[in-house]
């Protein structure tokens, strides 16, 4: 028997069903990203190649979202490739702990991030529909709450396995048991709502391509991923002294998971009522991370990581809400997919050249840092003067 979707409850349970999805596949694959640099490292890798592996797997996995998200919006296949995304995503995990060479654990991080961004356009365009009801802020805010919850409990899952004298293999296999679980409430989603489309009030459809104001936000938005250091390097740099014990690196990431749902949850709350000046306020704030987290001791790396999880909660809340308002149902799937290339283009050219910089010079690594993030500004400000979101 299938759910009839109507009404905001319903749009609500929706959100929170894909939440404990979510919830599990997160506990997968932060956990294991949280020991992913390390481990590299133990195999043999370079900081320039875990920076380049890092970024390569974000570009791979943004870059595909072009085709998912078109591919969805034109077959309407929104379950079936969701279902495929996550199951290469997941399953790619445990097999790390199969891997016994850097290149061979690099082509599993690399998988695991395809399958993300295959499922990724398609899932969100599924939830964009249920959080026309629930508001747009809100709604991805709940559900990226619910997906920090497994990002917090999966590193220090593998913490305490570290803790217990345990190995990154050992860690690797015992995330089987959350993918297994992500994959079964997926299912059961899939089978309770079938059309999730129809929570959603059909708009007109704009004449034409995307709106010009779109492109400006992908701008801003891409000087935000190229300043964001992925976690492995940081990871790697803090298993490089002796401030961070080796069990603290997946703990301190789980620490920057938890402020990632609740600065999720207040950023959405907040976007629904003061818009994109939210996103302005929290680039500001999070732009401060680089500094903490590659000089300074264990609280400064604490701070660091606090600040950090801030710009993320950012990131997968309200820069997904404001896609839903300003593009219509038609080409969501497609905008996400869009949107979300030239992200992780962004997002590999400044992981790769962070790479660089950190075996170069940690001090230009962080100017580099700071600067080309705080570049998103004035790019917002142009974004917020040109476009207000309608409410949802």
């Amino acid at each position: 028997m299938t759910v009839r979707i109507t009404g905001k409850s319903h749009a609500l349970h929706f959100v929170i069903l894909i939440g404990v999805v979510s919830l599990f596949a997160d506990m997968t694959y932060e956990g294991a990203r949280s020991i992913v640099g390390p481990y590299l490292g133990s195999l043999g890798a370079s900081a320039t190649m875990i920076g380049i592996i890092s970024g390569l797997g974000e570009l791979a996995g943004y870059g595909v979202r072009v085709l998912s998200g078109y591919l969805s919006d034109r077959t309407r296949g929104y379950w079936t490739i969701t279902i495929i995304g996550y199951l290469i995503n997941l399953l790619a995990v445990p097999t790390l702990a199969l891997a016994g060479r850097w290149d061979l654990a690099a082509c599993l991080v690399v998988a695991e991030r395809i399958g993300k961004g295959i499922r990724n356009p398609a899932r969100d365009a599924m939830l964009s529909h249920a959080t026309q009801k629930v508001g747009r802020g809100w709604g991805f805010g709940l559900h990226e709450a619910l997906d920090q919850m497994g990002a917090v409990s999966g590193p220090l899952i593998v913490g305490a396995v570290l803790f217990l004298k345990g190995t990154y293999r050992t860690s690797f296999a015992l995330l089987l048991i959350p993918a297994v679980m992500a994959i079964s409430v997926l299912l059961a989603a899939r089978f309770l709502y079938p059309s999730p489309q129809d929570m959603e009030v059909t708009h007109r459809e704009a004449a034409g391509g995307f709106p010009r104001i779109f492109w400006f936000y992908l701008a801003a938005v891409g000087f935000i991923a190229a300043g964001y250091a992925d976690y492995p390097l940081i990871a790697y740099h803090f298993g490089q002294g002796s401030a961070i014990p080796e069990e603290w690196i997946p703990v301190l990431y789980a620490v920057a998971m938890g402020i990632d749902g609740l600065a999720a949850l207040v950023f959405g709350y907040l976007f629904d009522r003061i818009g994109l000046r939210t996103l302005i306020g929290a680039t500001v704030i999070s732009a401060a991370f680089a500094p903490l987290v590659f000089f300074g001791g264990f609280l400064s790396a604490l701070i660091g990581v606090a600040l950090w999880g801030i710009g993320m909660g950012a990131q997968e809340s309200i820069m997904r809400a404001a896609i839903a308002n300003m593009i219509s149902s038609e080409k969501r799937g497609t905008a996400y997919g869009i949107f979300n290339t030239g992200y992780g283009i962004c997002w590999f050219i400044g992981s790769a050249l962070m790479g660089y910089l950190y075996d170069f010079s940690l001090l230009s690594l962080v100017i580099f840092s700071v600067v080309i993030q705080l570049c998103a500004v004035p790019v917002l400000f142009i974004v917020l003067r040109q476009w207000m979101p309608k409410a949802a």
